[in-house]
């Protein structure tokens, strides 16, 4: 590890941590050139599968787009933001785990709804409404009554 400061290659560890679940380890620094401390981040870098959209274009996984889906559905919902975390941590787990360089959207967006269901059914309604692109009230009454019977 480079210093950031003078750049010099000489740093030695002052002590280790796991954090966010054991998935990074932070270390603190210090440079034995110019004395000065500091603190680095490290996790797996995992090459994710790319996306294979409906159009079947494909692109690289977004975790940030995947945050934005979530939150859009969560919007104004009583649900903790440990709560989404671990919901994407588990989505991304599952995707992870898979063998297929390659994997259809359709079957993120179908984890997601799974997650939604379990977190609040209001998000997962309006998730479902813009994923499954309801046309008219009686898809959403028809998804309603699917819950109500669950």
């Amino acid at each position: 590890m480079r210093c950031p400061f003078c750049q010099s290659d000489d740093t030695k560890v002052l002590d280790t941590r796991l954090i966010d679940d054991g998935s990074q380890v932070r270390r603190r620094r210090e440079c034995t050139s110019c004395g000065e401390r500091y603190s680095t981040r490290e996790m797996v870098d995992l090459n994710l599968p790319r996306l294979i959209k409906s159009d079947d274009s494909r692109e690289t996984f977004n975790e940030e787009k995947l945050r934005s889906g979530l939150l859009k559905a969560l919007e104004k919902r009583p649900v903790k933001t440990s709560q989404i975390e671990t919901s994407l941590q588990r989505i991304k787990h599952k995707l992870m785990t898979r063998s297929e360089r390659e994997v259809p959207s359709s079957k993120i967006g179908e984890w997601v709804m799974e997650e939604l269901k379990a977190l609040d059914e209001v998000a997962y309604i309006r998730f479902a409404s813009v994923y499954r692109q309801f046309q008219d009230i009686e898809a959403f009454k028809n998804e309603i009554e699917k819950l109500m019977r669950k």
